[in-house]
């Protein structure tokens, strides 16, 4: 079953439930009134009947009759009996018809001295009158003949109504259905048109106020995810061929160069040296590619812990220099934070520890002096920490592209490396919901901000 014709029958099943609670009301509270107008008149003739036979002393039986018979509000079917304390039929306003009662009906009269009870088709009442000592029991019993009529009429007319109610709360549950899913149906249209060829379409995001137009604002970020995560996949593919083409490139021209004629000890030697330095470079850069695919497969499925941020930088230091002698880094506080939790983060200690690690071995790598020099510092949300060098600098272009993958600037293309670093780097940061700035000029150094907030 489709969305709109699910709509369209709960909708009609909604409205249908509440007409016919509200038909059945109607005539519930219809009957019940009718019943309790007509055992009233019931009560009130009984009454008038007895007053005339017991207190008016000019009316006699035959009199009461005539007058019963002939009066304007004379019921259908009209019977009156009375009954002395011996349960003596005393008066009866009709002669021609058998009056059936019962013994028990009497004493439950005398007991109750007041019921309302049917008789057959026909209502009765039963009603106690004491007069002068004597207590006389009056049954008057008749057919609502014009009530019933009413009743009847009306249950036509709240069974047609329902009728109609629910034939038109289905047409127009599926017409207003419709109406409200064609935004859904001009999506579900546009969605198919999109491939993997061109997902830079977009959907139609409207007043971008509904939910329809939410949807579609959100079909648009995942699309534009989606986008980018391609991009990002054909650029690493494309790089990655043009990194690996180079050093294999290399090993070939080598080993054709050692076939082509004989070698000497040292001239087979220098090309040895050659193979070692392409395999190396080689190995470096397969190892640099595992570590990016593996950081970009599950970057979004560590989970994060509270982490002092300087905890992480000094252990990155630590291992940074014991694995390089030579590099030197300075660590100073530019303001004494008020408590721990200014420098606590929400965070994964070893991807923090390679951020930290990775900033501070560029800064050393690309410094004359191998010197590194890094700040930290707090705010009433956030924790930096600044590193900065004195090294090679870059240009405004050039900050533009580092953070791509296998990108390098013109000037770092004679140091060691494969412009990788950054890329894992900056990824790490957006999984901390920080931020990494870059302030370089060419020839003056470089400083990159790392700003996270913490807890």
């Amino acid at each position: 079953m489709t969305i709109r014709n699910r709509i369209a029958l709960q909708f009609s099943l909604i409205v249908a439930s509440i007409l016919i609670v509200f038909s059945v009301v109607i005539y519930v509270v219809s009957a019940t009134y009718r019943r309790e107008e007509f055992y009233d008149r019931l009560k009130n003739k009984g009454r008038t009947t007895v007053r005339f036979l017991v207190e008016v002393k000019e009316v006699d039986r035959d009199l009461l009759k005539i007058i019963d018979r002939n009066t304007l509000t004379a019921l259908f079917n009209e019977k009156v009996l009375v009954f002395d304390q011996h349960n003596r039929l005393i008066y009866s306003s009709v002669d021609d018809q058998v009056i059936d009662y019962s013994p028990a009906l009497l004493a439950e009269v005398r007991r109750e001295k007041d019921i309302e009870t049917h008789s057959g088709s026909n209502e009765l009442v039963g009603l106690l009158y004491r007069q002068n000592g004597r207590d006389l029991v009056i049954l008057a019993s008749a057919y609502d003949e014009f009530g019933r009529s009413k009743l009847e009429n009306l249950q036509l007319t709240l069974g047609w109504g329902l009728f109609v109610g629910i034939s038109i709360t289905i047409g127009l549950g599926i017409f207003f259905a419709g109406q409200s899913l064609r935004p859904i149906s001009q999506l579900n249209e546009q969605v198919t048109t999109i491939t993997a060829g061109n997902l830079q379409q977009r959907l139609d995001e409207g007043n971008r106020q509904d939910e329809i137009a939410r949807l579609a604002i959100n079909v648009n970020d995942l699309l534009r995810r989606l986008q980018r995560a391609f991009e990002q996949q054909r650029s690493f593919v494309s790089q990655t061929s043009h990194e690996l083409r180079t050093p294999l490139a290399a090993l070939k021209s080598e080993i054709q160069l050692g076939l082509l004629h004989p070698l000497t000890v040292a001239e087979h030697e220098t090309i040895l040296q050659n193979l070692l330095s392409d395999a190396d470079r080689l190995i470096g850069l397969t190892n640099s590619l595992l570590q990016l695919a593996r950081t970009l497969e599950t970057i979004d499925l560590l989970p994060l812990h509270p982490i002092r941020t300087d905890d992480s930088l000094f252990a990155a230091r630590d291992e940074l220099t014991t694995a390089r002698p030579s590099y030197q880094i300075a660590i100073d506080y530019g303001n004494i934070p008020e408590s721990e939790t200014e420098t606590l983060v929400a965070g994964n200690e070893e991807l923090l520890k390679q951020v930290f690690s990775n900033l501070l071995d560029n800064a050393c790598k690309y410094s004359a002096d191998h010197t590194a020099r890094v700040r930290i510092s707090t705010d009433a949300t956030h924790c930096r920490i600044a590193v900065s060098d004195r090294g090679i600098g870059m240009t405004e272009a050039e900050i533009a592209r580092i953070f791509e993958p296998f990108y390098r600037a013109e000037t770092a293309l004679g140091y060691p490396g494969f412009g990788i670093g950054l890329s894992i780097t900056a990824r790490l940061i957006d999984l901390h919901h920080g931020t990494l700035t870059v302030e370089s000029a060419p020839g003056q150094g470089s400083t990159f901000t790392v700003s996270l907030p913490h807890l």
